[in-house]
């Protein structure tokens, strides 16, 4: 049997991010041939037009419809486009992504304002998750992003996400968190999704 068939078949019938690892056991095959496998398949689905795509989400693979179908999907599933993210969550999100993990009492101190209820709506729409507690009297909850924030946002790795200016680097070590560079890139990024 051919790699790129039941890597195919395997997302398909997932329907859920597959970790890469769980392909290499399953095939017997290195990280860089599934990759590869993955790539030459997302590649010919784009090639052809096909209505699929293959994300790599950090270690996972997943299928999903192609972005330019969106409209007829939601049209013909007669599903509701979701609210877009106010002006406080794509704050929050571009505090977590960029200085994560990262405590809410950290987010509020950048902000200057209270949080709570912004970052339980990220959390509740799975773009942000807790990731443990920070060993500090108290014990405070840490968050960072999800593979959710990844797909949503186009990307494969955080690495991925635009550079903060040099300036922006130096005032975080100073301490002064100048945090609009971060929101600007990540309402760029949303609105490049739409």
């Amino acid at each position: 049997m051919n790699i790129e068939t039941i890597i195919e078949a395997v997302l398909f019938a997932s329907g859920e991010p597959v970790p890469i690892e769980r392909f290499c056991m399953l095939l017997d095959k290195s990280e860089n041939e599934i990759i590869g496998a993955a790539k030459k398949l997302a590649d010919e689905y784009v090639f052809y037009q096909r209505g699929i795509r293959i994300v790599r989400l950090e270690n996972s693979l997943q299928m999903c419809s192609a972005p330019e179908y969106y409209d007829y999907i939601r049209r013909a599933l007669e599903t509701r486009k979701p609210p877009k993210l106010s002006a406080a969550s794509i704050e929050v999100l571009s505090i977590v992504a960029y200085y994560q993990p990262i405590t809410r009492t950290y987010i509020e101190q950048i902000r200057g304002v209270d949080s709570s209820y912004t970052v339980g709506v990220l959390a509740d729409r799975g773009l942000i998750e807790p990731c443990g507690r920070l060993d500090v009297p108290g014990r405070p909850v840490i968050y960072r992003t999800t593979e959710e924030f990844l797909r949503v946002f186009g990307l494969s790795s955080l690495d991925e996400l635009p550079k903060l200016s040099e300036e922006i680097d130096e005032e975080i070590i100073n301490g002064q968190l100048d945090i609009e560079s971060a929101i600007e890139n990540l309402k760029m990024m949303e609105t490049n999704t739409d």
